[in-house]
């Protein structure tokens, strides 16, 4: 007979589309006596038997023995049913303090002028009750306890922590509201989500026959929670047709109770349930229209003659530097025959970074877009267009705000639409001699590019003129990741078709020679004497 019983007294979670006012439930409460469990255990004794059918089961059910021994009560959603003593309590008027305690004494002085109430050992407490927020009174029914989670424990904390600060006067609370320097242990007990919930208790009143109204023959039968977004908490779950639950009551007596709790709302009809489909259909349409005509079926296009080049990227990391708290400066150039919208940015620094202790890598996932436009000064000019170029500076910066140059790199945009993961190789330069190591160990700072350009041919490159000598480092790189590229042309050129490598170096010879004659030119125009003093300074910088 101990195995009859329902031990998972769990809470459970449901998820619904209907409107919670449309639950319904009932609970049936049972005393267990001598006889009742005697008729029960026979009862299922027969049930197992072969020949149960030649026996008729009706003579084993208990006839006039229900009385005040059980009680069964179909409960609604925040349907309020008056224990005895709310009852007696809510009679008196002077007892009332709200508007809630005067409307339940209207509510009683009706039901005492009528037929009276339904139930007599079964009652509920509602959300705006008094007794709903915390329960001192009300007895732990279930021999069988379930450990909370760690995540249950943190929720009930914060619930209680919101009850208490609702005041009697309305005043603000007393309590730091704000905490400026949380330690660890405080982050860890408050990171909980902390939904709005609705409950609802289904009490008993178990006490004996005349003595019921006494608030420490109350226990808590079964919650519900919602949060108004279609979840429903049950504590303990439904039957579903498996056992009852166990109720032992405190006190010298000791009785047993049996506990049912069914899902006893109202099915929907075939034709609403169709009705709901239909209309839930018809919202999903409409929204789709909706956005539909916010985006417009007429696909932007770039005027005629004018290439669109729209670039979405993201620095993911950088390896192989040698300071530590990384950031990264980055522009882009746009060759001749190239422009940019008004408010686009060409430019932006990336967050700093701590390296990991292995490897060295700073992880920035540090996104960016840009977008050009292409057009050419000849309509019946074909050639492949110089592609921008994407410039970086890597520097570091210390607790003692002391900053160093990691770096200097370029990429070129890719000319194939699609998605690239590109790496950049990065160099800086180095001045030979301890004076300079030291400086840059101590106070910082180090040779630095007076344009950034000049990581590469920059663009303002004249033939002839010379670059300083020196050394460089290339033991450093960028990474790039999901670096997505397209570019859209009403007129395509049949050589965007087939660019390669060949293209691009053929370019670079072009721009050269073109920059080539330039300074040849430039330097005919200068006067002799600036020239000769030049060449001379030349010479005494080389000794």
């Amino acid at each position: 007979m101990t195995d009859c019983w329902n031990t998972d007294t769990g809470e459970a979670v449901y998820r619904s589309r209907d409107a919670i006012k449309n639950l319904k439930i009932k609970v049936r409460i049972e005393r267990v006596t001598s006889t009742s469990a005697l008729t029960q255990h026979l009862q299922q004794q027969f049930l197992s038997r072969q020949d149960r059918g030649a026996i008729e089961l009706e003579t084993l059910s208990s006839q006039g023995q229900t009385g005040d021994n059980e009680e069964e009560l179909v409960v609604g959603w925040q349907e309020k049913f008056f224990s005895q003593y709310e009852m007696e309590l809510f009679q008196n008027e002077a007892a009332c303090q709200t508007p809630l305690d005067r409307q339940y004494h209207t509510e009683v002085k009706a039901l005492n002028r009528g037929k009276g109430r339904r139930n007599r050992r079964i009652f509920t407490y509602t959300d705006h009750d008094r007794y709903t927020s915390c329960l001192p009174h009300a007895t732990d029914i279930f021999t069988t306890k379930s450990n909370p989670t760690f995540l249950a424990e943190r929720m009930a904390s914060v619930r209680h922590r919101r009850q208490e600060r609702r005041t009697m006067d309305s005043s603000v609370p007393k309590s730091k509201i704000i905490n400026w320097e949380p330690t660890e242990e405080f982050v860890r007990n408050r990171h909980v989500v902390n939904n709005v919930m609705q409950t609802m208790h289904i009490m008993g009143d178990l006490g004996a026959s005349g003595r019921l109204g006494q608030k420490e023959n109350e226990c808590l039968l079964a919650t519900i929670k919602t949060d108004g977004c279609g979840t429903v908490i049950v504590k303990p779950d439904f039957n579903k047709g498996k056992e009852p639950y166990r109720i032992v009551t405190e006190g010298e007596r000791r009785e047993v109770w049996r506990l049912t709790v069914e899902n006893v709302s109202a099915c929907m009809k075939p034709e609403d349930k169709v009705r709901e489909q239909n209309m839930y259909k018809d919202l999903y349409i409409r929204h789709k229209e909706y956005l539909n005509s916010l985006v417009g079926q007429d696909f932007e296009m770039p005027p005629l003659g004018i290439l669109r080049y729209m670039t979405n990227g993201e620095i993911v990391s950088a390896q192989g530097f040698e300071y530590d708290n990384l950031y990264i400066h980055f522009f882009m150039e746009l060759p001749n025959n190239w422009s940019s919208r008004p408010f686009q940015s060409m430019s932006g620094v990336t967050q700093t970074c701590r390296t990991k202790t292995l490897g060295k890598v700073s992880f920035f996932s540090y996104p960016f877009h840009f977008e050009a436009f292409y057009m050419t000064e000849k309509e019946s000019d074909h050639s492949v267009p110089q592609w921008p170029v994407l410039y970086f500076k890597v520097l570091s910066l210390d607790s003692w705000q002391r900053y160093r140059t990691e770096g200097y790199g370029y990429l070129l945009f890719p000319a194939m639409p699609g998605k690239h993961t590109m790496t950049c190789h990065t160099w800086r330069p180095l001045q030979m001699g301890t004076v300079s190591a030291l400086r840059r160990f101590f106070i910082g700072g180090s040779p630095e590019l007076e344009d950034h350009s000049y990581v590469r041919i920059p663009g303002t490159f004249k033939v002839g003129s010379k670059l300083s000598r020196g050394y460089m480092d290339l033991t450093n790189r960028i990474r790039f990741k999901d670096f997505y590229s397209f570019y859209l042309r009403q007129r395509v050129f049949d050589q965007l078709g087939g660019f390669s490598q060949q293209g691009a170096v053929c370019t670079i010879l072009e721009a050269f020679q073109r920059a080539r004659k330039k300074m040849q030119e430039a330097r005919k125009s200068l006067p002799q004497d600036l020239i000769s003093s030049a060449s001379q300074l030349q010479i005494e910088s080389s000794a």
